[in-house]
């Protein structure tokens, strides 16, 4: 199985949600494990014991791999204002330059310093040995692929699907509601000015074997032009394959005729992102969803989160005769 648009693993906290997905497609549990190629070593990540001692050439506890830590930090950064400043903060210089640095530049365009604090939230660093990249309670991929899991969602009899037919805005009046999910400055066909995206290029490599032993090897470095290498048959272990398929993934700033894959969210363009959101806020029988329609970056159980939540608003709306609005989260 291959993940035509990059690997997705599912993880949740959310109950409902997981119980959501697993009405359409068998769920396979599936922990992933991320590694990281470094100055010539590899490490695991997120950031835990392992990598701190490997990273540093030491052998700390977890007491002493803190302690190490605080002195590695820069504690005069006491409201980070940036990305680099929030990675400075909390994991120091070091582990800043070496694992998140380049990787930032090359998957946003864009200097740490350019980039909000919130972009890089907290900072996930584990003073064990748990090498498990997501930190959910469910987690898992369809073990027939979201392809099936996503055609089993759309096969009902009130569901009509049409492929290659662009949304236009005369077509609003064959309905009572739309939910557009596509792009915020698409709708307006980017009257303002387009919105920043960015896009994802994949090059395959095939191979006779095993290629790198793992599904995810970010390369962290400036130096090498792809984010990472993922190797599509450990994304699936139930599945037997000697021989592999390999992507290596780049990031670019989307262009016309690109596919969006995530917003680019800067505090000097909100002027433009608001200008959209102003007038979309003021339109009728129409509401704005999902990581394209409200300009957010969402993880899958999110997006299907709101989903939910959207139609139980709606269905409000139509019980209690009431005006439904544009977006049903804050954006």
């Amino acid at each position: 199985m291959v993940h035509v648009y990059g690997p997705h693993i599912f993880h949740t906290d959310n109950e409902t949600v997981w119980n959501y997905v697993n009405k359409y497609a068998e769920m396979m549990p599936y922990i992933n494990k991320v590694k990281a190629t470094v100055n010539g070593q590899v490490f695991s990540l997120p950031i835990n014991l392992h990598t701190i001692n490997q990273f540093f050439g030491v052998a700390c506890s977890p007491d002493d791999a803190r302690k190490l830590l605080l002195q590695k930090c820069d504690s005069t950064i006491l409201e980070p204002q940036n990305f680099e400043q929030q990675a400075l903060r909390f994991i120091g210089e070091e582990l800043y330059e070496a694992f998140f640095k380049g990787y930032t530049i090359k998957q946003w365009g864009l200097h740490p310093s350019a980039l909000p604090a919130s972009v890089l939230k907290r900072i996930p660093v584990r003073f064990n040995y748990d090498d498990n990249y997501f930190n959910h309670k469910f987690q898992g991929i369809p073990k027939f692929g979201y392809t099936q899991m996503v055609k089993s969602i759309v096969e009902h009899e009130n569901i009509a699907v049409e492929l290659c037919r662009s949304f236009t805005q005369e077509m609003r009046t064959d309905y009572d509601h739309v939910f557009f999910s596509g792009a915020l400055d698409a709708f307006y066909s980017c009257q303002y000015g387009r919105l920043e995206y960015r896009t994802l290029d994949f090059k395959k490599i095939i191979c006779q074997s095993d290629y790198q032993g793992c599904a995810v090897m970010n390369y962290c470095s400036i130096d090498t032009p792809y984010t990472r290498i993922t190797e599509h048959k450990y994304f699936s272990p139930w599945e037997r394959h000697e021989a592999s398929i390999c992507y290596q993934e780049y990031s670019r700033e989307c262009e016309a005729g690109d596919i969006p894959y995530y917003p680019v969210r800067r505090a000097d363009k909100m002027d433009l992102l608001n200008k959209y959101l102003s007038r979309a806020k003021k339109e009728k029988n129409i509401t704005f969803i999902g990581r394209l329609g409200t300009y957010r970056y969402l993880d899958m159980d999110i997006t299907i989160a709101e989903a939910l939540q959207t139609a139980d608003v709606y269905l409000t709306s139509l019980y209690e005769q009431k005006e439904m609005p544009a977006f049903t989260v804050t954006v």
